[in-house]
């Protein structure tokens, strides 16, 4: 069974895609990237922290957690970030550890943007379904 689980973004519908998608035991959540106001003025940690908090809730929405997270892609536009967005991904996942990669990017879909986080969960079938 699939669900498809959104953030009510509007770019959803413009693009075609969902936050998150389930099916069956694997959940699947999109990049992202912080939302306003956690972008201008913000540094990647803070941008980081929020595009976690949005993807946490995504996993909660899809009936799991971070516990369940088995890998994440994290793409910044300036690696000197690496240890802000390194600081928040180990505050998110710091019992977890999931396998994860780290790549640079010239940019993102604002340029204000400096990170965009995807993650990938198994779920264990105690998780209840949404």
């Amino acid at each position: 069974m699939r669900i498809n689980i959104s953030s009510g973004d509007p770019f959803e519908s413009v693009y075609g895609y969902s936050r998150a998608v389930r099916v069956g035991d694997h959940v699947h959540v999109s990049g992202t990237t912080a939302q306003p106001p956690f972008v201008k003025g913000c540094d990647s940690y803070v941008q980081a922290k929020n595009a976690l908090q949005i993807i946490e809730q995504a996993l909660i929405e899809a009936g799991t957690s971070f516990t369940s997270v088995v890998r994440t892609v994290t793409y910044v536009t300036d690696m000197a970030d690496a240890s802000l967005v390194a600081k928040a991904h180990l505050e998110a996942f710091e019992a977890v550890r999931p396998a994860a990669t780290l790549v640079e990017v010239s940019a993102l879909d604002d340029p204000a943007r400096k990170v965009e986080i995807e993650a990938y969960a198994t779920c264990s079938p105690q998780e209840s379904k949404p």
